[in-house]
């Protein structure tokens, strides 16, 4: 997420191991219109068969590329199959909500890892990686953290706070994403920075700050700036992917320790301007900064999409596919995480849910832990990427 100065060590870590032969060609053209498309995706005309019977895990492992899984303590420790199934299909594991301030921080003195630390060791045992998420954000701050943090003890705080965390799992985590979504280009600050509570109390300073500490906590550990909003060719997306890349070029000339940028890559399935091309160039102008790429959140949101859940499914599983084969035909792509595994626990039911009620079906199982055709979309991708 310094291609030049990766040690040997590191460079094992980040990328897995393998080998498995791919099918079809990437995708080209032009912005695509989904809207216009969903007349016909309902229908047949794609074909969604994959080859073989791996998992997504050795699929990624074959072309030197991780998949993940965003999961949460509650669903994992409570739901033995779905564990099992992600044990199976997942290479890595990230905690959607257990490494953030408020679950972490019950007060302004105490940390609470006991849901961190199982999910460590769950990881552990079943061979699978591990990611953390997120160490500096503007959301989901505790209760407390309004009345005792201030200008004076900011620093303090944050600085303490990386030590703290990084260092419980120092040696144990593949990547860190050390500092969260910094970039709004509506709050018309310099640079394009989002008007925070980090930014207000330490102003743009923090985030090399937390670099620089994430980097001494744990030398071994990816560092990585993630963000949404990168994908497609609007101008809003455009502004954005200008002003992380020029936060990323600033970053590197401080010589601020960065490995790594994250994309989320919650897409919408019924957005209409997708640019393979352009986004390729974005991803090429990143690696040329010697920067690694992760996907980090990916899903499809379906909210806009026809009630059918078979068309709304091609539908997903077309998206995928499109933005995936187009993202991994860039080398410095390492790692797909998906933002849960299962319909039954995304978090888009409650963030975008659908408003004839029905459920929304934006990931690779469905509710019953059933493989829809977004996995085998996901399998397709990763089967035609370029072996890193």
């Amino acid at each position: 997420m310094l291609k030049n100065r990766l040690i040997t060590r590191r460079s094992a870590l980040w990328l897995g191991l393998g080998t498995v032969v791919g099918i079809g060609a990437l995708v080209k053209g032009k912005t695509t219109d989904w809207s216009d498309r969903n007349q016909v995706l309902g229908t047949p005309k794609r074909d969604f068969s994959v080859v073989g019977k791996f998992s997504l895990k050795q699929r990624a492992a074959s072309k030197g590329l991780i998949y993940g899984i965003a999961i949460t303590y509650p669903s994992i420790s409570s739901d033995q199959k779905l564990a099992a199934l992600i044990a199976q299909e997942g290479g890595m594991l990230v905690p959607e909500w257990e490494l953030k301030w408020q679950p972490l921080r019950p007060d302004p003195v105490n940390f609470d890892f006991t849901r961190t630390d199982w999910i460590a060791k769950f990881a552990r045992t079943h061979g699978m990686l591990m990611r953390g998420h997120t160490l500096v954000w503007h959301e989901s701050l505790p209760p407390w953290f309004k009345e005792t943090v201030n200008r004076q003890n900011a620093k303090q705080f944050l600085t303490q706070h990386i030590q703290k965390v990084v260092g419980r799992y120092a040696g144990q985590m593949h990547s860190w994403d050390v500092v969260n979504e910094a970039i709004d280009v509506d709050d018309k600050q310099p640079n394009s920075l989002r008007k925070t509570t980090w930014l207000e109390l330490l102003g743009p300073d923090y985030i090399d700050l937390a670099f620089r500490v994430a980097a001494e906590a744990d030398p071994k550990a990816l560092l990585v700036y993630n963000d949404y909003g990168l994908e497609y060719d609007t101008p809003r997306h455009e502004a954005k992917r200008n002003a992380v890349l020029k936060l990323l070029k600033g970053l590197k000339s401080r010589g601020v320790p960065i490995h790594a940028l994250g994309i989320q890559s919650h897409l919408d399935a019924s957005e209409k301007h997708f640019n393979p091309r352009k986004l390729k160039n974005f991803l090429s102008n990143v690696a040329d900064l010697g920067l690694k790429i992760l996907i980090t959140e990916l899903d499809v949101t379906d909210n806009k999409l026809p009630l059918n859940p078979a068309v709304r499914d091609r539908i997903v599983a077309t998206v995928y596919e499109d933005y995936l084969s187009t993202v991994l035909s860039e080398k410095a792509v390492i790692a797909v995480l998906t933002w849960g595994f299962s319909d039954r626990d995304t978090w888009l039911s409650g963030f975008r849910p659908r408003s004839d009620g029905a459920a929304v079906r934006p990931l690779p199982l469905d509710a019953n832990l059933k493989p829809k055709l977004a996995w085998n979309a996901i399998a397709r991708a990763l089967d035609r990427a370029p072996k890193r």
